[in-house]
């Protein structure tokens, strides 16, 4: 791509790494640089949390308000309702409305760490999708929206096409999520001036339909813009590990685990994710970028510390590099690492060290847990860990235990 943007928010998306495509660059750029361009970002509320597979979406939502811009994180209270059948192999749990509610609650944590919410012209709004969606009469929408809809083309995109190709069952109520979808941007342009839908790439349809549909009911010019939808260097779809996935809310993942995640990056992936996770300069992100050997290690360790200062304040980066710091170089026990509490009655007579692996996020299994073991990977209070049979009494935790597997991931456990 060679177009060189006018506005400070597209250069951004350039420049670090955002941009995977846009429907109209050079209309977009004369927004972004003729105003406030107000945009948005939907989220579904499918758990209490976000996790960093989203971190993307609201990295870009931040630099879209420093750019001088109205960030919209936009609630999906209805479109969970129905559920997002984009690129999935089965049909999401439906989840009723004090779950939505619930998880809206815990999502809506994140976000205050990284926009403004005043009244200031590019504050940022909080909006549920709830508030149009709710109430729609059927035969209304129907008649008014449906129509503007080709099953035809509906059919051609992605992510049906990939569902029905492998010759998996699509519901009729998945099938209506990209009408929903294409109304909010409709409904948003109406009610809030909305003039922008940012999303990652296997969002594109969905983009395109809010777009073609504000232009056909209101006549109004419209944009989308897509980020790259992230895999690790080695193939790992981003935010998940072998213990699941990294929460951005501190009571999932804890802050020293979230350090840690970053901290575990590869050498290969350093230098994209912090242009893409952090507000350093570029120049200092490619100079960090380009270490090699143990060098790169620091610039790792400043990747970790930027992410989750961002997040969870520079304080909790500085404990969390603290902590680090006593456990590879003074071989100690951390007061920030992540903790598995036991009370003797969990314990009994005795609990399976492999059962702990798995309960602590070291392992995703009993099996796993027991490889790790067998591989050597597993450590006891520094010392290697060689009987997958060991069972874990409550006089053994009179002190806590510090369970280690490989040579990064750590984790606490104690008798409470």
């Amino acid at each position: 791509m060679t177009y060189h943007p006018k506005s400070d928010f597209m250069a951004v998306m350039m420049q670090r790494g955002f941009l995977a495509d846009c429907t109209d660059y050079q209309g977009l750029d004369d927004a972004l640089s003729a105003g406030v361009v107000p945009a948005y970002i939907g989220f579904d509320a499918t758990a209490t949390s976000l996790h960093v597979g989203s971190l993307i979406q609201i990295m870009m939502l931040r630099w879209l308000q420093k750019t001088g811009h109205k960030p919209i994180t936009l609630m999906g209270g209805g479109t969970t309702k129905v559920g997002d059948p984009s690129f999935r192999a089965d049909e999401r749990p439906l989840l009723d409305n004090a779950a939505i509610d619930a998880n809206i609650a815990g999502i809506r944590q994140v976000f205050a760490a990284y926009l403004d919410y005043s009244d200031a012209p590019t504050g940022a709004l909080m909006l549920n999708n709830a508030e149009w969606l709710d109430d729609l009469n059927y035969l209304s929408f129907l008649r008014d929206i449906g129509r503007h809809f080709s099953i035809n083309r509906m059919l051609a995109f992605d992510s049906v096409k990939s569902r029905l190709d492998r010759e998996q069952s699509l519901s009729f109520l998945e099938f209506n999520y990209m009408i929903l979808q294409a109304y909010d941007f409709l409904e948003l342009n109406r009610r809030y001036g909305c003039l922008l839908q940012l999303g990652g790439s296997d969002q594109w349809g969905n983009i395109v339909n809010g777009i073609d549909l504000t232009r056909r009911v209101l006549d109004h010019e419209i944009y989308g813009l897509t980020s790259h939808l992230l895999t690790t260097s080695d193939g790992r779809k981003m935010g998940k590990t072998a213990a699941g996935a990294v929460w951005l809310n501190a009571d999932l993942t804890a802050p020293y685990a979230f350090w840690q995640f970053w901290r575990n990056t590869t050498d290969a992936d350093t230098g994209r994710f912090l242009k893409l996770y952090t507000e350093l300069s570029l120049d200092e992100c490619e100079r960090l970028g380009a270490l090699e050997g143990s060098e790169i290690n620091a610039a790792k360790v400043i990747l970790a510390n930027e992410v989750t200062a961002l997040l969870h304040g520079r304080a909790a980066a500085e404990a969390a590099e603290a902590t680090a710091r006593e456990v590879f170089e003074q071989g100690g026990v951390g007061d920030d690492l992540p903790t598995l509490d036991l009370t003797a009655a969990e314990i009994g007579d005795g609990l399976s060290i492999a059962q702990i692996l798995v309960r602590s996020g070291l392992a995703a299994s009993g099996k796993e847990a027991k490889r790790l073991i067998a591989d050597n990977g597993a450590r006891l209070n520094d010392a290697a860990l060689t009987d997958a049979g060991l069972m874990v009494t409550p006089d053994m935790l009179a002190q806590p235990m510090k369970l280690s597997a490989g040579k990064k991931r750590h984790a606490l456990v104690r008798l409470t």
